[in-house]
């Protein structure tokens, strides 16, 4: 799943419809097994620097129910990496013509711990500016030390992740 450079920029305000109309695309694939689909990462945060790739999660009833219609996905242009280090998810990435991820899709079941931790984060971050900003100016610092180097990038940004993310559940089950 090699990626060019990688690339973060300012915050787009067209991310968002990006994001609903792909989600218009997914909604009838995984039909009536669809309890609910959600703009995460920090593409869906306003005013933070992001890579300009999509992230969605679908909650789904029934995960099982993912597997059988992976076709479908495809034929939008989606590869398929199923669970991809994460137990419980079904992972699906979209790229253009020349390799550059457009859409992540992450497939879990509805109400999981996955689910949460990946609200609570966009969530919290959307509500408070100050972590926000210090997470955006992580990845830009981060893009440019590490530029040709996704492990270093990642490594870099973990720690910062796990910390927002302590946070962020706390905030989410004390609301």
């Amino acid at each position: 799943m090699a990626q060019k450079e990688i690339q973060v920029v300012p915050y787009n305000e067209g991310w968002v419809n990006e994001y609903k109309r792909e989600a218009a695309r997914i909604a009838p694939i995984i039909g009536a097994n669809l309890h609910a689909i959600h703009h995460i990462g920090s593409t869906a945060i306003p005013g933070i620097a992001a890579k300009p790739t999509i992230d969605i999660l679908a909650e789904v009833q029934r995960l099982d129910n993912v597997d059988p219609i992976q076709t479908r996905f495809s034929r939008l242009g989606y590869e398929s990496f199923g669970e991809y280090g994460i137990r419980g998810r079904r992972y699906f990435v979209k790229k253009d013509g020349l390799g550059n991820h457009l859409i992540h899709l992450h497939v879990f079941e509805e109400n999981t711990e996955n689910v949460i931790r990946h609200l609570a984060f966009r969530d919290y971050l959307k509500t408070h500016d100050d972590d926000a900003a210090f997470y955006g100016q992580l990845k830009l610092e981060l893009a440019k030390q590490f530029a040709d180097d996704r492990e270093s990038y990642s490594i870099g940004k973990s720690e910062a992740c796990k910390r927002i993310e302590q946070i962020a559940l706390q905030w989410w089950y004390d609301a």
